[in-house]
C-alpha cells in the first residue's frame, strides 16, 4: 500500500490559527483524519496533550477525540431533525448518554457567541448556509477542545458568508486560545491565519 504522508514533522501550539494547503490528492484530509484520531498512523508517533495516541486504545483515542478535540467539516453536517440548540449540545449528549441544564446553558451561550441566539429554535433548514456553518463551529466548541480541525469550513459558502465564518474562528481563537488547524484551497482564507502549512505530496513544504 503507497503512503500518503511521508515523515511529516509537525506541532501545533496552544493558541496557533493555521492554515493547511495543499493540491488535492496531497493528504491534507488524511493528515486532519490522523490529527483527529480518526485514523491511526501506521508508524511514527502521535502525541497530543503528552498522550502517545499511536498506542492508545480505541477506547481512549474516542474518550481523548470527545474531550479534546473539535470538528468542523465542508458539510456542515448538522442534524435535520434537530434545532440549532440541540445540534450544537448534539456532541456533549451523545458523550454522556443523555442531556443537561448545564448543556443547554452552554449551547446557548456558543450561539449568541457566534450571533444565533435569536435562531436557537430553528432547524437547519430555516437557516442560510452561513448561518448552518455558524451552528456547525459552535458545535465544535461545545466540550470546549483544547484543538478545532477545520476541512474546507468555508468551501461552500460565498466570499461573504465565508469572511464571516472566518472572523468568528478569529475571534473565537482570540478569546479563548483555542487552536484551529484549517484545511483550505483558498488562499484569501488562508491570508486571514497566523501561520500556514503547505502539503505537497505527502510532505510538508518547506
Amino acid at each position: 500500500m503507497a503512503r500518503v504522508l511521508k515523515g511529516i514533522d509537525l506541532a501545533i501550539d496552544y493558541g496557533e490559527m493555521a492554515a493547511l494547503l495543499g493540491p488535492s490528492g496531497s493528504g491534507k484530509s488524511t493528515l486532519l483524519t490522523i490529527l483527529g484520531t480518526l485514523m491511526r498512523a501506521s508508524g511514527g508517533s502521535h502525541e497530543m496533550l503528552g498522550i502517545d495516541l499511536i498506542n492508545a486504545s480505541e477506547k481512549q483515542r474516542t474518550e481523548f477525540r470527545s474531550r479534546h478535540l473539535g470538528f468542523v467539516f465542508q458539510f456542515h453536517h448538522l442534524l435535520p431533525d434537530l434545532t440549532a440548540l440541540e445540534n450544537v449540545m448534539m456532541p456533549a449528549a451523545s458523550a454522556a448518554g443523555r442531556e443537561t441544564s448545564a448543556m443547554r446553558h452552554r449551547a446557548a451561550e456558543l450561539l449568541n457567541a457566534v450571533g444565533l441566539a435569536d435562531r436557537r429554535d430553528y432547524r437547519p433548514n430555516a437557516l442560510s448556509g452561513g448561518q448552518r456553518q455558524r451552528v456547525a463551529v459552535a458545535r465544535s466548541l461545545i466540550n470546549e477542545p483544547v484543538l478545532v480541525l477545520a476541512d474546507e469550513p468555508t468551501g461552500n459558502l460565498d466570499l461573504a458568508s465565508a469572511d464571516k465564518v472566518m472572523e468568528l474562528i478569529r475571534r473565537i481563537n482570540e478569546a479563548t486560545k483555542t487552536s484551529f488547524l484549517i484545511s483550505t484551497h483558498d488562499e484569501h482564507i488562508a491570508t486571514q491565519c497566523l501561520r500556514r502549512i503547505e502539503l505537497f505530496d505527502g510532505r510538508i513544504a518547506d
